[in-house]
């Protein structure tokens, strides 16, 4: 048997297969790969179920009546008493798994609460939900990059939860670089630089798995025109101004129904499936009124962007049913109903500007909206831009995206993921905010 000399034996250990640095490796790598599969998978299946209720409310009308109010209360009532941790989009709770990475493995991105996210998500799109895949996308990828590093026996830290978070939406949207920005600006609290090369590693393997596996695809379409400095000066000011107003508001009431002492709203939120099919009841109203605010909306969203006949009161109605959802309690996003309302104000700035490039003029719209709303101008840019194909809009963009942040912050302080992930942090990890205020938000 050949014996190794000890300085041998040592640099093996150290830089080895079998060497920590290698596991790590093979932990991002194996994480990412899931993530990118995973993800292709959920999305599938979240699209094939908004379209199975979209089938059912083409062949009978009332369906949704009885459906999705019934579907709503069924849906909130086991999110409360089962996979609490589950409810909402995914994003607040990966913020708080952050600030304890060792117990967020036992709860918030544990195998039980992500994969009831990934079932109960799918039933919300059956039942008519306004709501999206994106966020949830974003807990699960969290969490599967956890266990990757548990299996490869490495230390979880906080880096871990963001790479696979960042990983999830560059996974959802086809989008490497809005992965990098949400990362940065949403999830990371103070964006080390060690944890730079995690990130890009897994945004890079799981776009590229989710690239290779659906092809080379533009989310909402290739959108070519243009906005000249003029036309720039005088219309993205008044997108930002607009969507960050309504950007604010949607946030405002999303914080304020969870946090007020209205004695009618104490009430009903202590009595989850009545909230919740209560609000049910008034998308489905909505929704067989209008027939075009069900699901994530992404199919009227490209209509309004592609210059499609789509009403101009789409917008508020898809704001409404979004926020009857969003505080409903349960699991589902807001990222694609966000873009999906953000469009709808952009076909209402195409009255104001009716000689205007129209596609550009939605893009705006969405970008200003999307910022309100998230509080992330650069991630709003980056995924307006990836997902259209619209570069040459970058200058136009960053402009409302910038303005509609100004706007927002002033009306709401709070931003949204920020403030609901307080709920899900421990007591004694709880940051100087008001613990009581913030312990009964709808986390989304």
């Amino acid at each position: 048997m050949v014996r190794l000399p000890e300085q041998a034996r040592d640099l093996l250990r150290e830089h080895g297969p079998t060497a920590p640095v290698w596991r790590r490796r093979v932990a991002i790598l194996g994480g990412a790969v899931m993530i990118g599969l995973v993800a292709l998978v959920f999305a599938h299946l979240a699209d094939w179920a908004g379209n199975r209720f979209v089938a059912l409310a083409a062949r009978w009308w009332w369906a949704p009546l009885i459906v999705t109010p019934l579907g709503y209360a069924a849906i909130a009532g086991l999110t409360a008493r089962f996979v609490p941790q589950a409810r909402g989009s995914g994003i607040p709770q990966v913020m708080a798994a952050t600030r304890d990475p060792d117990h967020a493995m036992g709860g918030l991105v544990s195998a039980k609460t992500v994969i009831a996210k990934l079932v109960l998500t799918i039933g919300t799109l059956l039942v008519g939900a306004s709501t999206g895949r994106e966020g949830p996308t974003v807990q699960v990828a969290a969490s599967i990059m956890g266990y990757a590093h548990r299996v490869m026996v490495i230390p979880l830290r906080a880096s871990v939860f963001i790479a696979g978070g960042a990983a999830g939406v560059a996974a959802a949207f086809n989008t490497p670089l809005a992965g990098v920005a949400f990362a940065i600006e949403e999830l990371a609290a103070a964006y080390e630089q060690r944890m730079t090369l995690l990130v890009m590693t897994a945004v890079l393997i799981a776009g590229m798995v989710s690239l290779g596996l659906s092809g080379d695809y533009v989310y909402f379409g290739v959108m070519r025109q243009t906005l000249s400095v003029r036309e720039t000066m005088l219309a993205a000011p008044v997108a930002g101004i607009l969507g960050g107003l309504l950007g604010a508001f949607f946030s405002r009431a999303v914080l304020a129904t969870g946090r007020t002492r209205w004695s009618p709203v104490v009430w009903l939120r202590s009595r989850p499936m009545l909230l919740a099919g209560s609000l049910g009841g008034i998308v489905a109203i909505i929704g067989v009124a209008t027939g075009l605010t069900w699901g994530t909306g992404y199919g009227a969203a490209r209509g309004i962007i592609t210059g499609g006949d789509v009403p101009h009161w789409f917008g508020i109605a898809k704001l409404t049913t979004t926020l009857a959802t969003a505080v409903s309690g349960m699991p589902g996003g807001i990222f694609a109903p966000s873009l999906a309302v953000g469009a709808g104000v952009g076909d209402m700035l195409r009255w104001l500007f009716p000689t205007y490039p129209g596609g550009a003029i939605v893009l705006l719209g969405m970008v200003a909206y999307f910022t309100g709303v998230v509080r992330a101008p650069l991630t709003a840019v980056i995924i307006i831009s990836e997902t259209t194909g619209s570069r040459g809009l970058m200058m136009p963009l960053l402009a409302s995206s910038l303005i509609a942040d100004v706007v927002a912050q002033a009306v709401s302080k709070e931003r949204l993921y920020h403030a609901l992930s307080q709920a899900f942090l421990p007591p004694e990890r709880e940051s100087d905010a008001d613990t009581d205020r913030n312990a009964d938000l709808p986390v989304r």
